[in-house]
């Protein structure tokens, strides 16, 4: 569950509901998707969540990902703990785990953003070790946050022995340095001590590490790690549980010394997409490496071709419409068919231009990819244009499948395809995960969440429409607004000529392939490239959709082929697009520096 569909849709919704419904509602939904491979690779789309390379660091012998984790506190029946995996955590806290468990009471303060416990929960043990048991695949560390007395908190190490990383205990929980050697002894695991605000810190004990909780604000946090840090050597080291709210107050905590940190209660207010935002902050704290991507320029050509090429389209399409190979193919000349009924060649040119349109479109999108995205190594930017190329290279399929096959589609192929196999082959090295300048859950974040819902959903319905038209075109070819335009049944045009809808549909094939291309390109860049100050990435939405819209919307008032219903998807999507470009042009366009 991304952030601008948290955000907008799902978060008034879920503060509406019992604090503890709602929370194992999302948490069991988000598992439950997370169970496949199939469910991975969706939620992986959807958020595009791995860190970047350059935040993972070796803790008392554990490899993290990312600095970043999750209290337990969070998902207290580790429902959630499967779909945690894949929202760019570097580790999970389980528990607290105890002997006989506790259930918890708490409420929501909606104004202050605030979750008051009355009591915490902890999970029973028996329990805990099902949960871990049922879990397929563990991706990351667990560190296991254990309550009881000496003799409960061994038996429940020894028993989840296997499934941690690390213990997390309270400091009063041993009463000697002697007790607490014999306890680490045994184990063999690393032994973090927890202190919470007003607990004195010990320093009989020697644990692999320490965690400060039940802090009430960030200042005293950064207070104390200080004052540890001036105690303990650097290479002791501390997590913090709790305390951000916003991406700067994870870097504060972490450039003030904090080895590791926890999201609590202030994750569920923020969204989901808290780890992967402060994860793209800190790594732009790191110094830039340099990135030479050669394959950028082919991915650009490649672009500029297809661009090229809808310029083209689009100029013929607004004046002979028919070419001389149409005729040969259909055996009659261009005059034939005005004599017959003008308006077929007027619903040809309609279909010409909007796909000429969204060929324009896309090559601006396509060559934006490249000079912005893989020429400085972002994979996602890569990963966009061979997602989006690929499939519009199998339309080849359909106009096959039509039965006519024109050879200046089959010159363009051949033109694009060295282009596009070019790019892949020189662009491998783009392997970076981009960094972002937004540090706090401003206005303009808010509101650009809901230009990037747009977004998403336009892309998404340019997908889909581009499915639809292929489905429709290789089946009926028309529907019913065409006919009504048209005036004529399809046996009629048969009647006049056999190879005329063959051609009309080849038209649709080109179409449809070229939405679908065109749809997933919107759709990834809406997914993977808004981050405050993107400003290419604005600039790539609203002139690059010009085009498509131009051709698409006023090509059918040029020949008055107006019917509402017809037009009403494309309305749809013109509402959309202005709604996303407006909404996310205070944060894309910000200034980063």
């Amino acid at each position: 569950m991304p952030d601008w569909s948290y955000q907008p849709i799902f978060k008034p919704i879920l503060q509406k509901l019992p604090p503890s419904f709602s929370r194992e509602f999302i948490h069991r939904g988000m598992s439950m998707i997370s169970s496949s491979r199939i469910g991975e690779g969706l939620i992986e789309f959807l958020g595009h969540m791995e860190p970047s390379r350059k935040l993972a660091k070796n803790i008392f012998g554990v490899h993290f990902s990312a600095p970043v984790g999750l209290s337990g506190r969070i998902d207290p029946h580790l429902t959630g703990m499967k779909a945690f995996q894949n929202l760019g955590f570097g580790f999970l806290e389980i528990g607290p785990v105890s002997i006989q468990g506790s259930a918890e009471e708490l409420y929501l303060d909606l104004k202050q953003e605030k979750i008051h416990r009355l009591t915490d929960a902890s999970m029973e043990l028996t329990a805990a070790k099902k949960q871990l048991l049922s879990l397929k695949k563990k991706k990351i560390p667990f560190l296991i946050n254990v309550e009881g007395t000496y003799q409960g908190a061994m038996q429940i190490c020894k028993e989840l022995l296997s499934f941690s990383d690390g213990f997390i205990l309270d400091s009063h929980t041993f009463q000697s340095a002697s007790q607490f050697n014999q306890f680490k002894y045994e184990l063999n695991k690393p032994i973090i001590l927890s202190f919470s605000k007003n607990d004195p810190l010990s320093l009989d004990y020697s644990p692999d590490g320490i965690l400060l909780t039940g802090y009430d604000s960030q200042e005293e946090l950064i207070h104390k790690l200080a004052a540890l840090r001036k105690v303990f050597s650097e290479d002791l080291p501390i997590i913090t549980s709790g305390g951000v709210k916003e991406p700067s107050h994870a870097i504060k905590l972490l450039e003030s010394g904090a080895s590791l940190i926890m999201l609590g209660d202030e994750y569920i207010f923020t969204g989901p997409g808290l780890p992967k935002r402060i994860n793209e902050a800190y790594t732009s704290t790191f110094q830039k490496e340099p990135f030479k991507v050669e394959g950028w320029r082919w991915y650009w050509l490649f672009g500029l071709a297809i661009a090229i090429a809808g310029v083209i389209a689009l100029f013929f399409s607004m004046t002979s419409v028919i070419l001389p190979y149409d005729e040969r193919f259909l055996g009659i000349f261009r005059k034939d068919i005005l004599y017959f009924n003008p308006a077929i060649l007027y619903f040809m040119a309609h279909d010409r231009m909007t796909l000429s349109g969204t060929m324009i479109s896309g090559g601006i999108i396509y060559m934006q990819l490249a000079r912005h995205g893989i020429r400085h190594g972002l994979h996602w930017a890569r990963k966009a244009v061979n997602i989006a190329g690929t499939i519009g290279f199998l339309g080849i399929v359909l106009f096959i499948g039509y039965g006519y096959f024109d050879w200046l589609h089959g010159l363009f192929w051949l033109i694009l395809l060295p282009l596009f196999i070019l790019g892949y082959a020189k662009s491998r090295n783009a392997s970076a995960s981009p960094g972002s300048s937004n540090l706090s859950n401003s206005a303009q974040w808010k509101l650009s969440l809901f230009g990037q819902l747009c977004f998403v959903i336009l892309g998404f319905s340019l997908a889909i429409g581009g499915m639809v038209i292929s489905a429709i075109g290789a089946s009926h070819v028309f529907v019913p607004t065409d006919l009504s335009y048209l005036c004529l049944t399809p046996e009629a045009l048969n009647e006049f000529n056999d190879r005329l809808i063959p051609v009309i549909a080849h038209d649709r094939a080109g179409f449809g392939s070229a939405l679908l291309s065109v749809g997933l390109l919107v759709l990834t860049l809406a997914l993977w490239g808004i981050r405050e100050g993107e400003r290419w990435v604005w600039w790539t939405f609203t002139i690059g959709a010009i085009p498509a819209f131009a051709a698409g919307v006023l090509t059918h008032f040029f020949i008055n082929y107006t019917d509402f219903i017809h037009l009403l998807p494309a309305y749809f999507a013109l509402l959309l697009y202005v709604i996303g470009v407006i909404a996310t042009a205070p944060f894309l366009l910000k200034n980063s520096g």
